[in-house]
């Protein structure tokens, strides 16, 4: 095991998921009917034994802070681990001074008193597991200053859009990061996810800092990038960067499919979540389900098909319920039909017999609404 600790950073220009980031940030959303999405970041670290974790916080922190609480429910040694959650009010989330490092410089005290050789800096708005451990002994055994993750896909011209992507040479060495302009399919889009060293980290905050406000870290690498050795290594497996309403409505749905789910979940590889003492789902006599997850807690009278149920539903006699993702205490009325939308949590849809949108642009409900 390295000496490594974590950084879990929330500061990302040009996202926005509307309708859903009124409520709470991207990391606090409901993935799949019981996670959290800043669940996967967190057990990641937990699970390479890295214990000592940094959480950076900005807009509207209640829903993450409640969430994550102290951080037992990860699997995290009570003695030598701590999470611990660092808030920034740098600046609203677009604004061009709201940046990673406006974040680190800030707390910048609480990163240098870390007692660790390395440090590894994941997103709160990206699914995926990896397991650190081995990605910083590749990071060791290569020599190089910093090591980025990314993941190749074939879809970057529709997909992606509001991620950056690595250019690299043929030994994998990062010749640059760059926005994707959606002007080709096949590119490697980088994971936000760094291994470097934390006296360089702390020496990049600085000259980043020092050089422009607006500065990211990956603005300094760019610019650093002739002094640096900065390698790339290869993500393999289940990959969703949430930077947008339909990214994450994608997200959802691509995990009903179980052999998309298997190269994510792996009992060797828990992913933790705070739990919910709540009773069994109780299907009715009436109840149809068909390639769908539903969480605990549901009380099913009508017909669900290729969606997901978050924890407290209901569902009444005669409503049906496709292609959506219902959160967490949503209420389906009677005969309702609900097709291709976002249900935010405890809205209710009772008196309306039909909210049905385009299969390509799907529709939004928002949080504690009574339609």
């Amino acid at each position: 095991m390295y000496k490594a600790f974590g950084i879990v950073n929330s500061s990302s220009k040009n996202i926005r998921v509307e309708g859903l980031e009124d409520y709470r940030p991207i990391g606090a959303f409901s993935f799949l009917g019981r996670y959290r999405v800043i669940d996967f970041p967190i057990s990641n670290l937990s699970n390479s034994d890295i214990d000592r974790i940094q959480i950076y916080v900005q807009e509207k922190p209640r829903t993450l802070v409640s969430h994550i609480g102290t951080g037992r429910h990860y699997n995290i040694n009570s003695k030598s681990g701590r999470l611990q959650i660092l808030f920034s009010d740098t600046a609203k989330r677009n604004d061009i001074y709201n940046t990673d490092i406006a974040a680190y410089y800030e707390n910048l005290e609480c990163i240098e008193a870390m007692h660790h050789e390395y440090v590894v800096i994941t997103p709160d708005y990206m699914v995926y597991s990896a397991d650190f451990s081995t990605l910083i002994g590749q990071h060791i055994d290569s020599g190089a200053d910093i090591t980025l993750l990314y993941h190749s896909v074939d879809n970057a011209k529709e997909a992606y859009l509001n991620c950056n992507i690595l250019n690299l040479n043929k030994q994998r060495g990062v010749l640059s990061i760059e926005p994707n302009h959606g002007n080709a399919k096949n590119r490697n889009i980088f994971m936000d996810t760094y291994i470097m060293k934390k006296d360089l980290l702390v020496d990049l905050i600085k000259k980043a800092r020092a050089t422009s406000s607006a500065f990211t870290l990956t603005d300094i690498i760019n610019e650093l990038h002739n002094d640096l050795d900065v390698r790339g290594i290869s993500h393999r497996g289940f990959f969703a960067s949430i930077t947008d309403f339909q990214s994450y409505y994608d997200a959802n749905m691509d995990l009903i499919n179980i052999k998309t789910a298997q190269t994510l979940f792996d009992s060797e590889w828990p992913i933790y979540t705070r739990t919910n003492d709540s009773c069994p789902t109780h299907y009715y006599g009436t109840a149809e389900i068909r390639n769908s997850v539903v969480s605990n807690g549901c009380q099913v009278e009508g017909t669900i098909e290729n969606s997901i149920l978050g924890r407290g539903c209901i569902i009444h006699k005669g409503a049906v319920i496709k292609n959506s993702v219902v959160l967490a205490g949503a209420e389906i009325g009677e005969g309702v039909h609900v097709e291709n939308q976002v249900v935010d949590k405890l809205a209710k849809i009772l008196h309306v017999k039909e909210v049905i949108s385009d299969p390509a642009l799907p529709g939004y409900i928002k949080r504690n609404d009574i339609i």
